[in-house]
Parts: structure tokens; sequence; C-alpha cells
């Protein structure tokens, strides 16, 4: 049975065209995705991420078994503040990737990536009997909104008369919508100002409807799946699913300093990663890659220099911002030097691609 974001008679009146996505029924585009893409470039967009997994974690014991199990720091977190973290096996393969964001009374958690449940279940085989914390399921109780763009910030003061030009990545503010509170945080997903909203699944509706309203003469649009993702790659942002997953270990996707940490004490994975701490150590590394061609390779294209298979791309898209395809890639590190010339494998068929830094576009 597949899952519908409460907003999904919004986006059918919209005229979106559906897709699967972790098993909800979301919008890929509502019919003109160089336009959406547009207009977080450039104005404001509004997406739905409702879709997205979110756990929300209490008991006395939440920050310390936390602490204890997930490859980030969180105690030097001040409440309204969130950090980037993953859960490792204990071979230091990234089993998820998630936002944390300390409230007062609890700690949320937001997969950064379209992944179902699986932050859940990873953390629920850590969750030793006797440990007084409880982990709740909020995919569904919960809503969750992105602006994006330039003028997002103005939309929001318009809509809910909130100030967020100040706000720093990752850091949340409480406010109410109507009677109901919800989280305003700071996030990256298109490399513009990222503003998402969690609130309960009831307001969800109150909240877009009065974003809609408040945006339209700053030329809101909503935006889909498929220009979320270019806009996603053009920022240089990887994701839990295609990019992070358990063929990787945190160092390879170049997330020292962001998501696990060298001298927090022990975690699961945390000594494989302490090893490959020196560059040296680490085999492949994420980089970014431009196609000669058209053509949109799938997750897994192999990647070769010459005759020699040197790695795997791990997304791709059309880039509006380039009209170029860009990916991610995975290449042996001997193979990671910006203008570096491979060939990606589609069918059978070799095309050619350039190593290029991230982000594509800042």
């Amino acid at each position: 049975m597949m899952k519908h974001s409460p907003l999904h008679d919004q986006h059918a009146k919209l005229g979106a065209v559906f897709e699967e996505v972790a098993g909800w029924t979301m919008p890929a585009h509502y019919g003109d995705v160089r336009a959406e893409h547009r207009a977080v470039r450039q104005a404001v967009g509004l997406a739905d991420l409702s879709h997205r997994g979110k756990v929300r974690v209490t008991g006395e014991d939440r920050i310390k078994w936390l602490q204890s199990v997930i490859s980030n720091d969180i105690l030097s977190l001040s409440v309204g503040q969130g950090t980037y973290s993953s859960l490792l096996t204990h071979k230091g393969k990234m089993l998820t990737y998630f936002r944390v964001y300390l409230l007062a009374d609890s700690v949320m958690l937001e997969d950064v990536g379209e992944i179902g449940e699986s932050t859940l279940q990873a953390l629920r085989k850590f969750l030793l009997f006797g440990t007084k914390a409880k982990l709740e399921n909020c995919a569904e109780g919960w809503g969750l909104l992105l602006i994006s763009g330039p003028k997002a910030p103005e939309v929001l003061k318009a809509a809910f008369e909130i100030e967020v030009g100040h706000l720093r990545p990752l850091y949340v503010l409480t406010h109410q919508i109507g009677s109901l509170p919800a989280l305003f945080i700071r996030t990256e997903e298109t490399g513009e100002t990222d503003i998402e909203i969690m609130l309960s699944a009831d307001g969800t509706r109150t909240a877009w409807e009065a974003l809609m309203q408040a945006g339209a003469p700053f030329g809101i649009r909503p935006f889909g799946g498929q220009a979320r993702e270019a806009l996603r790659l053009e920022a240089g942002l990887p994701k839990a699913g295609p990019d992070l997953n358990e063929d990787i270990v945190p160092p390879e996707a170049n997330l020292e300093g962001k998501a696990f940490s060298l001298s927090k004490g022990c975690y699961p994975g945390q000594e494989v990663v302490a090893r490959m701490d020196t560059y040296g150590s680490v085999r492949r590394r994420l980089v970014g890659l431009v196609l000669k061609d058209p053509v949109v390779p799938p997750k897994g294209a192999k990647l070769f220099s010459g005759d020699r298979e040197v790695g795997w791309i791990s997304s791709a898209a059309y880039s509006p911002q380039l009209d170029r395809v860009i990916a991610f890639g995975f290449p042996l590190r001997d193979f990671t030097k910006p203008d570096t010339a491979l060939t990606v494998d589609i069918d059978g068929r070799r095309y050619d691609a350039t190593v290029r830094p991230l982000p594509f576009y800042a």
C-alpha cells in the first residue's frame, strides 16, 4: 500500500506528475522542470518532503545513548542547534545519514535522502534493554515542507511573521503556525537559502496554502523531485541511498568535519574511520563529473580510465544551470583530480566524462 502525503490533493490540483519514492507517491514535477529549477535559483520554490524519515528520540538517556552509537559528537550542541551524523557498521560503512536537532525535550532526526525507515530500523538494533530512551517514528505523523531560494526569508516573513535571515545552517526556531507548534530549520538541499518546516501532518495543508498565497507576489512555484535532484547535484550535496550507503565509509564522501568525530570516543565503526584519518588510506573519493553527451547514466554505471574499471556513478541528472548532464562518482583516489578524463559505461557504450570540483554551482 503506497503512502500519500497530507498534501496529495493539493499536488494533484497543481497538475503534479507523481513518482514512487521509498513507498510514497510524491510529485516528480508539475509540468515544467526547468521553470521549477529557475524559480528556486532566482526567486522561491516550495517542495513537499513529508515522505522523509523523521524520528523523535525521548527519555532521560536519549543524549547519552545517541552519543554512544552515532558517528558525530552531539554533546557540544545547545538546544536549537543541529549537526549531521551517520550510523556506521562495525566496518565503518554508512548505514544511514541524517541531521540531528537538539530540542528542549527530545532529539529529532531527519534523514538526508529518501530511504524509508532505514534510520529508525538501524537505531532500533542499537537500543539495548534497560536504556531509558524511546524511538518514535514521525514519518507519517509529521509533515515536512521545504521553501528554497533567495526570496524564501521574505515569503516566510509575509506568511508567518518569522525572521529566518539570520539562521545559520542546522539551527532551529520554534514558532506557531495557527495553534500548532512548528520547527523552522535552516538546512542544505539546493545551495540556496533552504528552510524546512516540520509540523504535525494536520497543519501541513494550512502551512502550504499560506506559503503559496504569501509567495505569489514573489513568483513562488512548487517544485518536485526532478528539479530538487538537479539542484542538489549542482550544490554538491550527497544523500543517503544513492551516494551514502554500505558501499562507502564517510571519509570517502568528503564528510570530514561534517558527519563524524575523531575525538569523541568510541562508537560503532569509529576505529575504521580513525585509521583512514589520513588522506593516504582513503581508497576512493566522491567527485563531480560532467558528461559530454546528453545521456543520464543510471546509478551504479561503471567508470573507466582507458580499459581499467576505476569506480562507479552514484547519482546523475541533467543540470539546467550548466546545460549539461552532471553526476557524482566514486573513482579510486588516483583518478579524482579535477580535469581527469574518464568514461562511463552505459548499456555497453562508453561516454566521455570529466572530473570537476564540487559544488558545480555556488
